[in-house]
């Protein structure tokens, strides 16, 4: 069920960004089709932001909150910090069943259990931003949530 949801997701984000080139109305439309779709707590993008001088390296960088559906959130998170700090700084996906379990976890609310963080790249290959995505319950992210979300991360020209 959850991938035939992703399926029909992707189709439909392929649509929504079609011919757009803004970064943030593509973020917008991607986070609130995600949130609406799938039924998260909260999915957003945190954006790179900062000197760009310096790439991969938290000398003057920041990930800044972007467009995002659901409760308030943190506002500003290092480089290596936290689980979009990480995500950032691997250049990985980084998923966590349990945040509580997670070094370092930065909690914006208490409401969130689990969380996954997807990068998205720029044209030269590196983190551009990061899509978030908590769950206020645990184990809620697997390979499947990792497979689609890269697949719509990567739709996101930047």
């Amino acid at each position: 069920m959850k991938e035939k949801q992703y399926q029909l997701l992707v189709s439909q984000i392929e649509a929504l960004i079609e011919g757009e080139k803004d970064m943030i109305a593509v973020m917008s439309n991607v986070a609130a089709a995600i949130h609406q779709t799938m039924g998260f707590w909260w999915t957003g993008f945190y954006r790179v932001v900062g000197d760009d001088c310096v790439p991969h390296s938290d000398q003057g960088r920041e990930l800044v909150l972007g467009p995002f559906q659901g409760p308030v959130a943190c506002m500003h998170i290092p480089y290596g910090k936290g689980v979009c700090g990480t995500a950032w700084q691997r250049a990985e996906t980084v998923i966590v069943p349990d945040v509580e379990q997670f070094p370092g976890h930065i909690a914006c609310s208490s409401e969130s259990k689990s969380e996954i963080v997807v990068p998205v790249y720029g044209s030269n290959n590196a983190v551009v931003a990061v899509l978030d995505i908590d769950s206020e319950k645990l184990n809620t992210f697997d390979d499947i949530d990792r497979k689609y979300l890269e697949e719509i991360c990567r739709m996101i020209n930047v």
